[in-house]
C-alpha cells in the first residue's frame, strides 16, 4: 500500500504556501442565526460573498505546547523548514467591511482581482473580484457584526 510520507506533505505545504491565499467573508443567510448549517464538501463558494482579504501571514509551524500561537488545535510556533502545518493569518482592518455581518468564511487559493486596483490593495469587494479562485475550505461560524472601531483576526492552521 502506498503512503505519503512527511516530506510529501510538506511539499504540499509548501505549494499552497507559494499560492496567492484570499479569505473569503460571506453573509451567509440571516437564518444561520438561529442555527448554523453544516458545510458541505462540495461547496466551490460562498453562499453570499462581501468580500476576499490577501493573507497577513503564512508560516509553516510545529506543534508545541509552549508556543506563541494558540488556536482552539492546540499551540504552535513558526518554523523556517517546510512541515506539513501551515499557519494562516488573515487580519480584517477597520475600514474592511466595517458594517458588515459575517457568517461564513473560506480559504481561496489563486483568487484573482481586478488588475486596474493598487497593486498593494490588501482587500477586496465581491465585485473587485474576477475569480475567486479553488476553495480551500470553508466554515459556517456564528455572526461576527463588523464595526468601524474593530480588526477581526481569523487564523488557521492546515494540516497536509
Amino acid at each position: 500500500m502506498a503512503t505519503l510520507v512527511t516530506s510529501g506533505r510538506a511539499g504540499l505545504a509548501a505549494s499552497v504556501k507559494a499560492r496567492n491565499i484570499f479569505l473569503g467573508i460571506g453573509a451567509g443567510q440571516t437564518s444561520w442565526d438561529t442555527s448554523l448549517p453544516a458545510e458541505t464538501t462540495s461547496s466551490t463558494s460562498l453562499d453570499n460573498p462581501i468580500g476576499y482579504r490577501k493573507s497577513t501571514q503564512v508560516d509553516f509551524v510545529n506543534a508545541d505546547a509552549n508556543g506563541s500561537i494558540t488556536l482552539p488545535s492546540g499551540n504552535y510556533t513558526v518554523t523556517t523548514s517546510e512541515t506539513n502545518l501551515l499557519y494562516i493569518k488573515f487580519q480584517l482592518q477597520f475600514e474592511d467591511a466595517n458594517t458588515s455581518t459575517i457568517r461564513e468564511t473560506g480559504i481561496f487559493l489563486d483568487a484573482t482581482v481586478d488588475a486596474s486596483l493598487p497593486s498593494g490593495q490588501m482587500f477586496f469587494t465581491s465585485s473587485e473580484v474576477t475569480s475567486s479562485g479553488t476553495l480551500y475550505l470553508i466554515e459556517h461560524i456564528a455572526s461576527v457584526i463588523r464595526t468601524p472601531a474593530t480588526r477581526e483576526s481569523f487564523e488557521f492552521v492546515l494540516t497536509f
